[in-house]
């Protein structure tokens, strides 16, 4: 079964990366559709790190994507040899984490507001779902697809070879306590700011957000708060049974899944905006004068990381338990203690 698994990611995440660098050599051959450079809408170019890059960068896309490709392929092999991990991982991370910027969680996070907005009547500036999501960002999304298939397939090779598990519930339990905590600074100054608080800047930075632009800061910070809240799920018992109060679903059983693909994809987008955060501060881009608008931003790869961990856990968690809840039944029936008696 595992290299079964290990096969079937490594297949689509070759056929990703064999699609990927056929666009990538049509980029460079003219065709338009080139997610970087003068094409992106980003403002002043400093989000994302190929802002500088020409439609000729197809070419390197192209060859990228063959050794993606061939890494790929190398995994759905059952072999002892960890050499297609040190290739997998570091092309995986630059997918995922690297190669998508902030715009990325933005557009996440403002999609429920685009989609309650005309309930409401709110015209939040006429910005649109374009405008969360252009198709420089719509590209990210592809990007982090192509590593998590990857790094889907380098998890299955990888298993067949060791069997430790770092992943235990106690390092689960630690990760979720620090995705709840490291958010609410961040938290605590936007709720400060739609409060008229200039917590961490000057007023005169306060003045220039008078026009709504702090209720929205004050919105995302609900958003991410809510989110620490979910993340408690991860240990609670209430993250595996619905609890009472939900009808139609109490007491049955949480699809790992609906916790798993969620959790996941959050910690990439905020360790994704975190990373672009750490990247303009050593550019020097920042004052310590204004450090509310930027330094609690500089601790989301710790809460990204920390959720990722987390989430790993509750799924080893709650495969293990499944598993075992398996072979008990199987021992009931056998025994006939159980529906097979």
């Amino acid at each position: 079964m595992k290299t079964f698994t290990s096969g079937r990611h490594g297949y689509a995440a070759a056929l990703w990366a064999l699609a990927y660098g056929v666009l990538g050599a049509a980029w460079a051959l003219g065709m338009p559709g080139f997610p970087w450079g003068s094409d992106d809408p980003d403002p002043d170019g400093a989000l994302s790190i190929l802002a500088g890059a020409t439609p000729r960068f197809g070419w390197w896309i192209a060859a990228f994507s063959l050794l993606t490709a061939v890494t790929a392929l190398a995994l759905t092999r059952r072999s002892g040899h960890r050499a297609p991990l040190f290739l997998a991982w570091p092309i995986a991370a630059l997918l995922i984490l690297v190669i998508p910027d902030s715009r990325l969680m933005m557009g996440v996070a403002y999609t429920p507001l685009l989609l309650v907005a005309p309930v409401f009547g709110w015209s939040l500036g006429g910005a649109t779902f374009a405008d969360a999501w252009p198709w420089p960002v719509l590209n990210q999304l592809v990007c982090v697809l192509g590593g998590l298939l990857l790094a889907a397939a380098a998890l299955a090779y990888a298993r067949q070879q060791e069997r430790r598990n770092w992943f235990t519930p106690e390092r689960g339990r630690v990760a979720v306590y620090v995705a709840v905590v490291v958010p609410l600074v961040y938290c605590a100054t936007r709720w400060a700011w739609a409060l008229g608080i200039p917590l961490g800047v000057s007023a005169e930075f306060l003045a220039e957000g008078e026009d709504g632009l702090w209720l929205a800061g004050a919105y995302l910070a609900t958003f991410g708060a809510l989110g620490g809240v979910l993340t408690l799920g991860l240990i609670q018992r209430w993250g595996e049974i619905f609890p009472r109060w939900i009808l139609g679903l109490r007491g049955r059983r949480v699809p790992p899944l609906l916790a798993i693909i969620p959790a996941g994809f959050v910690s990439i987008i905020i360790t994704v905006a975190g990373l672009t955060y750490i990247r303009w501060t050593a550019a020097g881009r920042f004052t310590w004068a204004e450090w509310g608008a930027w330094l609690p931003e500089c601790f989301w790869p710790i809460w990204g990381a920390a959720l990722a961990t987390a989430t790993v856990s509750y799924h080893q968690r709650r495969r293990v338990d499944a598993h075992r809840a398996g072979a008990d039944h199987a021992r009931a029936v056998l025994t006939g203690d159980g529906t097979g008696r």
